[in-house]
C-alpha cells in the first residue's frame, strides 16, 4: 500500500546511491497497486516482485535487490515460462542478467531530483477525478509509448479506476486549448516520489507538453525527493527540472 506524505513529515534524505533502491520500492508499489486494481495476482519475494497478468496485460517484474537467490531466479524462470503475455522487467541495480530467459535488455538512467521549488507550468495540468478524465490519460499513455497490446482500446485496462482511489496514487492530465494534450501519473511511498508514464498526444509533440506534465504533477511533490527512470529522449528535460542521474536502470522484455 502507497502511503503520502506531508510536509511536516520531515522526508528521508536520498543519496544517488541511494536512488536505485528507492525506485525499485517505488515502482513496486505502483505495480502492486495496479496489479491488485485489475485482479492479477501479486507475487512478492524478497528480491523481486511480479504482476503476473492476462495475456493483454502480460508479466511485470520487478527487482528489488542487487542479488537474487538461486531459488528467486529459478521462480523468475517459471514465471517468464508461465506468462500468458508480454514480459517486461525492470532491473534498477542492473545486476541480473534475464538474457538466458531470451529476454532482450536495454539500459535508461535512474534519476533523482532533491526536493526543491518547482515552477508553474505553461498550460493546465489537472489531477484527475473524474473517468472521462482517466480515460484520456490512459489513451495518452497507450499512444505516448506505442502500447500496442493494448489495442483495440479497452477503458481502464491500462489505468483501472480503483488505482486513483489509492493512497499515494495520483494521475495527472494537461490540457492545451481544452484538448487533453500530455498525461503521467505519480506515487509516493515512504517519502519518496516518482513519476511513471509521462506522455504526450503524438498530435501535441514539440509543444512543451512534457514540461508541463512534470511541472504540474511535480507540484505536490516539490518537498521529497524524486526517482525517475528516464529514456533518452526525456533526460534533457528531467535534467533541466533538476534531476541528476544516479545510476543505469536495466529493462528487460520478450522479444
Amino acid at each position: 500500500m502507497t502511503t503520502r506524505s506531508t510536509s511536516a513529515d520531515r522526508p528521508p534524505s536520498v543519496a544517488l546511491s541511494d536512488a536505485p533502491t528507492r525506485q525499485a520500492r517505488n515502482s513496486a508499489a505502483l505495480w502492486t497497486a495496479t496489479g491488485r486494481s485489475r485482479g492479477h495476482e501479486v507475487v512478492r519475494r524478497r528480491g523481486f516482485v511480479a504482476v503476473d497478468g492476462d495475456a493483454r496485460a502480460g508479466l511485470r517484474i520487478l527487482v528489488q535487490e542487487p542479488v537474487l537467490d538461486p531459488g528467486e531466479l529459478d521462480e523468475l524462470g517459471a514465471l517468464v515460462r508461465g506468462a500468458a503475455g508480454p514480459v517486461n522487467a525492470e532491473d534498477p541495480f542492473s545486476s541480473t542478467d534475464l538474457s538466458d530467459l531470451g529476454l532482450r535488455g536495454w539500459q535508461m538512467p535512474v534519476m533523482l531530483r532533491p526536493p526543491g521549488p518547482v515552477g508553474e507550468p505553461a498550460m493546465d495540468v489537472i489531477r484527475v477525478r473524474r473517468p472521462e478524465d482517466l480515460q484520456a490519460a490512459e489513451r495518452i499513455a497507450i499512444e505516448g509509448f506505442e502500447l500496442a497490446g493494448f489495442q483495440p482500446y479497452r477503458p481502464g485496462e491500462l489505468f483501472p479506476a480503483a488505482l486513483i482511489e489509492t493512497p499515494g496514487v495520483d494521475v495527472f492530465l494537461a490540457v492545451h486549448d481544452g484538448v487533453p494534450a500530455g498525461a503521467g501519473l505519480t506515487v509516493v511511498d515512504d517519502g519518496i516520489g516518482s513519476h511513471y508514464w509521462v506522455g504526450t498526444s503524438p498530435a501535441f509533440r514539440s509543444r512543451g507538453v512534457g514540461r508541463a506534465v512534470m511541472l504540474g504533477s511535480l507540484a505536490h511533490l516539490a518537498d521529497l525527493p524524486v526517482t525517475l527512470t528516464a529514456s533518452k529522449l526525456g533526460r534533457p528535460l528531467y535534467e533541466s527540472l533538476g534531476y541528476t542521474v544516479a545510476a543505469p536502470a536495466t529493462w528487460w522484455a520478450s522479444r
